[in-house]
């Protein structure tokens, strides 16, 4: 099998349980730290499928391996290459597809809820779920773009999925792990501190406590939708 092409974007961002999920299934990975000046240039076709994590630039940044991205995404979805986004992989996604990236109305920062639609898509990718606890951080959010259905949705984010063909585009982060979540909290302190009156923003103690609660049942779910997306990977 051609291996999966796995973008960073921030040192801080990396694959998470994503890389463990791979890794259990004998399904080999490389990966691309942007945040390190790699601007490989890529083919989709090299690749069974491309993933694409978080960090904290915004797609409308004018940094110089956005549009090669958004290039090779669209590459990928025209040609049937699944492509996975988490948040800012997400927000890529959908700014390649032809939606649009603006500020969310609140800032969703720790454990939230998110609801799963009832359109057959959804249940491809959530079996017979209807909500779970998802992690958050993020300001901005995208559109839907055209031809994609919305999936997911949450009290202070409509769109926090969509999915187009066997591709599929997440505004929440569901890849993390316990040191992700402490080493987040501790980086983005600041940020947290900044937007704690905001009704989407938990503080990072409040985070850390709900982590045993609430990380192991998101992991489930994870490994469900990977499960789901790997089924789509060429030979």
């Amino acid at each position: 099998m051609k291996p999966v092409a796995i973008f960073r974007h921030a040192g801080s961002e990396g694959p998470g349980y994503f890389a463990t999920y791979l890794d259990e299934q004998g399904i080999p990975w490389q990966l691309f730290k942007r945040d390190e000046g790699d601007l490989t240039a890529l083919n989709a076709q090299d690749w069974s499928g491309l993933a694409f994590m978080g960090g904290p630039m915004s797609v409308n940044d004018d940094l110089p391996w956005i549009a090669p991205t958004l290039d090779l995404i669209r590459q990928a979805v025209a040609e049937n290459i699944p492509v996975l986004g988490h948040c800012l992989g997400g927000q890529l996604m959908a700014k390649a597809l032809g939606g649009a990236i603006t500020r969310n109305p609140v800032k969703e920062i720790g454990w939230g809820e998110v609801s799963i639609g009832s359109a057959p898509q959804a249940g491809n990718w959530f079996g017979d779920l209807t909500c779970f606890t998802a992690f958050h951080w993020h300001g901005e959010t995208f559109s839907i773009p055209p031809g994609a259905t919305n999936i997911l949705s949450s009290q202070h984010c409509p769109n926090q999925a969509f999915t187009i063909g066997n591709s599929l585009a997440m505004q929440c982060h569901i890849e993390m792990t316990d040191e992700m979540i402490r080493e987040w909290c501790e980086i983005g302190a600041g940020e947290i501190q900044a937007a704690i009156d905001s009704p989407g923003v938990q503080s990072s103690e409040d985070i850390q406590r709900r982590i045993q609660a609430n990380l192991g049942n998101m992991q489930i779910v994870a490994r469900g939708v990977y499960a789901r997306w790997v089924r789509g990977l060429g030979a």
